[in-house]
């Protein structure tokens, strides 16, 4: 099922860069140490790039509902300067922060009973950028009201959902629906969506790389790798997964008309238990991941999303994963979720998400409180202490503000992340059809705004091979069929489909027991 990779996601090409000779000799440094450019492609996202504008078509987490107070709030998404507000009458506006009067930031202005007003001049700017109020001498106001028609303030449509507050910055006539994957994100009865907001000091497209890269877990989250016994909640083992710790056996599958990657991975828990988890990467930033503190010690068919996040550019050089952790019993088997610890600047799965790690984000504030953002992943006080125990934050980090793709040399276990840049660069240069803007959005309202996702934890009773090589064909037997039962209920929705899978499952364990027992 892994497909090859295209020429422009190979180790050695950009796009627009020559290949670099190598020279595999002793002590070569002098002939590896020319930095080519990064790929703008995919990497750079203000208005007007080809990335850039692919993601203005569909709807974008901004902030959190928090950030919006009694005074406006300063960000900025896609290299683009905004003020984000919640009126006095509850309405959420997202405006370009300079005043189209003089330019003055409105992050300064006055939140109004409707609107905002500019702290320069008085103006007063709706929601939806127009002019409600502008101050002229007495007896002028024909003056004022011509002149407040002759203008409009830069605005884009926005809401709150689940303390996030989601924002569409495509032409407005081309809006897509907002996708209600699966109609209700599969939270249970009883769980819910917890909000949180993560800062990364890098482009956005290499902690989007992470999402797709799940060999990883077997080194920078694995205990036995944490230097001098410093642990610090980094790894798996650390909070009871060490299934998570186990190399998979990893198939990736385009799924969706190439809209989005199926993501899975068998690891072998036990001589009765093999836990296959397909996580879901969906152009362009999102990616929806199964439960992520499987221990693997019982049974479990079709668990859904654990996380749910979006990878939004801040600019080319910052970004943050902001989402949803959906907490509560339905998914968190285990009970070991922590909600305390979800939020602005924290998350609670574990440490190393963030610049700060939890002595220093929680030494003097709570998960209601933001505090100051370190301006880089070495000016940190606790920088020494995260080189004992790294996590996802400082292996993205490091990479350079911006990663250099043609410096990368892949082995067969990154297939995934490249083969997500390649449906990428289809979308964005629209060589996919179906991946592109226009085709999104009618593929999104053919499902009604709630497409099915291929994301699922699921640990199976499948014997263990007799032999190394009989594993190797059992557990890819079983990762492919479970892609293709996902698939194969794609046209079914809520407890139709929720059965459909696990009447499957149940039919494979049983196959692959009495393979075993033929053996």
């Amino acid at each position: 099922m892994t497909q090859p990779m295209d020429k422009h996601d190979s180790q050695r090409s950009t796009g627009t860069a020559p290949p670099l000779e190598k020279k595999l000799i002793p002590y070569g440094g002098y002939h590896t140490n020319k930095i080519p450019g990064h790929d703008p492609e995919l990497t750079e996202v203000g208005p007007g790039t080809p990335t850039g504008e692919y993601m203005r078509s569909f709807w974008q987490p901004v902030c959190m509902s928090m950030e919006l107070t009694d005074t406006p709030h300063f960000l900025k998404i896609l290299g683009e300067e905004l003020v984000a507000f919640r009126d006095k009458s509850g309405r959420v506006g997202l405006l370009h922060a300079h005043c189209v009067h003089r330019g003055a930031s409105l992050e300064y202005g006055s939140i109004q009973e409707r609107g905002i007003m500019c702290c320069y001049h008085g103006m007063v700017f709706d929601i939806d950028g127009t002019c409600l109020k502008v101050p002229f001498p007495k007896g002028e106001e024909a003056d004022a009201e011509r002149y407040a028609c002759s203008i409009r303030q830069g605005a884009y449509k926005a809401f709150e959902r689940n303390g996030l507050v989601f924002a569409y910055m495509g032409p407005p006539e081309k809006e897509p629906p907002f996708p209600e994957w699966e109609g209700n994100f599969t939270v249970l009865p009883g769980d819910e969506l917890v909000p949180y907001s993560n800062f990364q000091h890098c482009n956005w497209l290499q902690v989007q790389d992470n999402a797709a890269d799940n060999f990883h877990t077997a080194t920078l989250h694995s205990a036995k790798n944490v230097v001098n016994g410093q642990f610090q909640g980094t790894t798996f083992d650390e909070v009871g997964a060490p299934s998570m710790e186990v190399a998979p056996d990893m198939q990736f599958v385009p799924v969706q008309g190439g809209r989005s990657l199926a993501c899975a991975g068998a690891r072998r828990v036990s001589d009765d238990r093999l836990f296959i988890r397909v996580q879901h990467q969906v152009l362009p930033n999102l990616s929806l991941h199964a439960y992520t503190s499987e221990d693997g010690s019982a049974q479990k068919h079709f668990s859904r999303f654990h996380i749910v996040r979006w990878t939004v550019p801040v600019d080319d050089v910052n970004s943050k994963m902001i989402g949803w952790r959906v907490m509560g019993p339905g998914i968190d088997t285990r009970g070991v979720g922590i909600k305390s610890l979800v939020g602005y600047e924290s998350i609670d799965f574990l440490e190393g998400q963030v610049a700060l790690r939890r002595p220093e984000r929680f030494g003097e504030h709570t998960i209601n409180d933001r505090p100051q953002i370190p301006t880089d992943h070495r000016a940190r006080a606790n920088y020494k202490q995260a080189q004992y125990a790294p996590g996802d934050y400082e292996a993205i980090i490091s990479q350079r503000p911006i990663a250099v793709h043609a410096l990368e040399n892949p082995t067969k276990l990154d297939a995934g992340v490249y083969m997500f840049r390649k449906l990428l660069r289809d979308a964005v240069r629209g060589t996919n059809k179906a991946a592109s803007a226009e085709g999104f959005a009618d593929w999104l309202r053919d499902a009604a705004g709630a497409p099915r996702s291929f994301c699922s934890g699921n640990v199976l009773e499948i014997p263990v091979g007799a032999r190394v090589e009989d594993e190797i064909v059992r557990r890819r037997h079983v990762t492919k069929a479970v892609v293709t039962m996902l698939a194969e209920s794609e046209h079914l929705k809520g407890a139709e489909r929720e059965q459909f899978v696990k009447t499957r499952m149940l039919a494979l364990e049983a196959e692959m027991k009495a393979s075993a027992a033929a053996a």
